[in-house]
């Protein structure tokens, strides 16, 4: 029986991630990253607050763009980020790949960073979603000590 309930469960989800992914649909978020849950050579903890809108241009495919501020940790100064990406939502399951490409600034460091995503989206309403999701941005200026591996956890909304 529980796994009846849960196949059930699973099918509901899949259902119910179709209808947001169709073209023509706009998406919000905030996440947050680091809390120490990142690494690069330079850093020794951080904290990430970030912001992204994106439209759904066909079905499955997003284009997005983004803004946040980080804080590097005791001596470092905060930095903020812009910039474009995309995703694709792979079998309307809630599962995306994403591409990216911020401009980063801070008073003496300023960096191009293209980055990577793969994450998943927990639908907790049709509309509501939990997304975490690891990603990789490559640093132009040092690669090892700016290019960072981390994890993200971001709240969506789809219109």
């Amino acid at each position: 029986m529980k796994k009846i309930l849960i196949m059930i469960t699973m099918l509901t989800m899949t259902m119910v991630a179709k209808a947001q992914f169709e073209a023509g649909t706009t998406y919000v978020n905030a996440s947050l990253s680091g809390l120490d849950l990142s690494y690069n050579g330079t850093e020794e903890g951080k904290f990430n607050f970030g912001a992204m809108a994106g439209y759904f241009i066909e079905d499955n495919w997003l284009v997005d763009v983004q803004a946040g501020v980080s804080h590097l940790g005791k001596g470092h100064r905060a930095v903020i980020t812009g910039g474009v990406g995309g995703r694709y939502y792979v079998e309307d399951n809630g599962l995306f790949l994403g591409v990216n490409a911020k401009l980063l600034l801070s008073k003496g460091h300023n960096d191009i960073m293209p980055g990577i995503e793969a994450g998943y989206c927990f639908f907790l309403n049709d509309k509501l979603t939990i997304e975490p999701s690891v990603y990789y941005d490559q640093s132009f200026r040092k690669h090892s000590d700016y290019s960072t591996v981390g994890l993200k956890v971001s709240l969506g909304v789809y219109f």
